[in-house]
């Protein structure tokens, strides 16, 4: 039986359902390296800590309202931000961030923990992302996932309980399943509230703020700093 924190995994799981961006993408690496650009052509320069705390309140309202690609999402984000900052960007400009993802870098540590994770477990996307710009990133990551569920194929972002409650359909038992995200607004908070276990892959330590995830008071049972660390601690 193994423990990671105050969580004890008993069952222990067969299954381990991903965050992607965020968790195994740097998005936060991403958002920013693609939005710096655009402000400062624009007159509106921000450190990468400013455009990822105002960005993420934008565009986790937005994935809140009517289902949108989230292609269209990082779009209407860009026109939002530039509302706010009293610009408007160009449509080559909105065009460009919305398929920004597929240049956004995996994290140092993410292709060789999925690997030595794939040894003993079933490795599953639950991921707030279109399907085709997901492909783009499951390149960087070296693994064939054995699932993927996106928000294109179940029509609305985490953290709504409905994506969660799609991963327990597709790929349980709940009780099988360890979840695994970066984000507690999006991920932990509702992955607890259908019952699923999770770990959170705390890759802010000792930054302040919540950055690109919308703030959360949600408490992880599970806290590990980096992928690499979970995969020594569940893979003898």
């Amino acid at each position: 039986m193994r423990q990671i924190g105050s969580l004890v995994l008993d069952p222990e799981p067969d299954t381990l359902t991903f965050d992607c961006y965020g968790t195994l993408i740097d998005w936060e690496r991403g958002i920013a390296g693609a939005l710096s650009p655009v402000l400062a052509r624009h007159g509106h320069p921000l450190d990468d800590e400013a455009i990822l705390e105002r960005y993420a309140l934008i565009e986790s309202a937005l994935e809140a309202g009517p289902y949108l690609p989230y292609r269209e999402v990082l779009r209407r984000g860009l026109v939002a931000l530039g509302e706010q900052l009293g610009f408007e960007p160009t449509e080559a400009e909105r065009d460009a961030f919305g398929g920004s993802v597929a240049e956004w870098p995996a994290f140092a540590d993410a292709a060789s923990a999925l690997a030595r994770l794939k040894t003993r477990f079933r490795l599953v996307i639950l991921s707030n992302v279109d399907d085709d710009l997901f492909a783009a990133s499951a390149a960087r990551l070296g693994v064939a996932f054995d699932e993927v569920i996106t928000a294109e194929q179940v029509g609305s972002y985490k953290p709504a309980l409905r994506n969660f409650e799609v991963a327990i359909e597709r790929v349980g038992p709940a009780e099988r399943i360890l979840h695994v995200a970066q984000s507690l607004f999006h991920d932990i908070a509702p992955a607890r509230a259908v019952g699923l276990r999770a770990v959170w892959v705390n890759r802010r330590a000792g930054r302040p703020g919540s950055g690109a995830t919308a703030p959360s008071d949600a408490r992880p049972e599970a806290e590990v700093p980096d992928l690499r660390t979970l995969a020594e601690m569940l893979v003898d």
